[in-house]
């Protein structure tokens, strides 16, 4: 699923138009990026938990060339799967 699958699914399940849908859809995802962006933990009960990571720089190799590069220290969001999620997703096995 993409994010113009889920603009259509919110308009047909809600009965919305698909302009408000996407208005809707855009508002959640700059909401949860502005959240991450200041250190905040985005839980969502029985879906997962999106937090940012951050990482020190370290020495790393160009794996084409051989070179030693530096790498700098980076922040990365990271998200873990909810138990509920987990165990729906391994019934449907």
């Amino acid at each position: 699923m993409n994010k113009s699958d889920l603009v259509a699914a919110l308009a047909q399940q809600a009965d919305l138009p698909q302009r408000k849908s996407e208005d809707i859809v855009n508002l959640v995802f700059e909401t949860m990026g502005k959240a991450l962006l200041g250190g905040d933990r985005i839980e969502i009960r029985g879906f997962g938990s999106f937090t940012v990571k951050e990482y020190d720089g370290y020495t790393g190799r160009n794996p084409k060339t051989g070179d030693r590069i530096s790498v700098k220290a980076k922040r990365l969001p990271f998200f873990k799967t909810g138990k509920e999620l987990k165990e729906k997703v391994d019934e449907a096995v």
